[in-house]
């Protein structure tokens, strides 16, 4: 199934493209930071890995989770709506932080993820496939 087949929602398509985007912003900042971590002088290299690492890894699996959700893989579903809704803390503590210019669009942008992959018509898509 391709992501602009007409039988596929287009809250699911949405859903999709904003998992996509992730994964993508999530890979140019791990990129950044591998960056970091081969050109500044570090004081802890392996928490500076870790938090890369964390960060690839986190871009790989919201690439997984996009491309399965764009074949409307039933159990793609539960991990994509756990994904969006930790970026809720992330962003309360970014807010709280001063940093509320970019927390309230990550709590944005989680709520309306999650929406759009519960929304019936995502649902339905999901139900096509009962082997997930």
């Amino acid at each position: 199934m391709t992501i602009d087949a007409p039988s596929t929602p287009a809250s699911l398509r949405w859903a999709v493209w904003v998992l996509a985007g992730e994964a993508a912003a999530l890979g140019v900042i791990a990129g950044y930071l591998a960056y970091l971590d081969l050109t500044s002088t570090v004081t802890d290299l392996t928490s500076a890995l870790i938090v890369t690492g964390f960060a690839a890894g986190a871009a790989v699996l919201l690439a997984v989770l996009a491309r399965a959700v764009r074949r409307c893989r039933a159990a793609a579903r539960a991990p994509a709506i756990v994904l969006q809704l930790m970026l809720l803390p992330i962003g309360y503590y970014m807010t709280i932080g001063g940093l509320a210019w970019l927390g309230l669009p990550l709590i944005g942008l989680g709520l309306a993820t999650v929406t759009l992959l519960v929304m019936p018509a995502s649902t339905r898509a999901f139900e096509l496939d009962r082997t997930g």
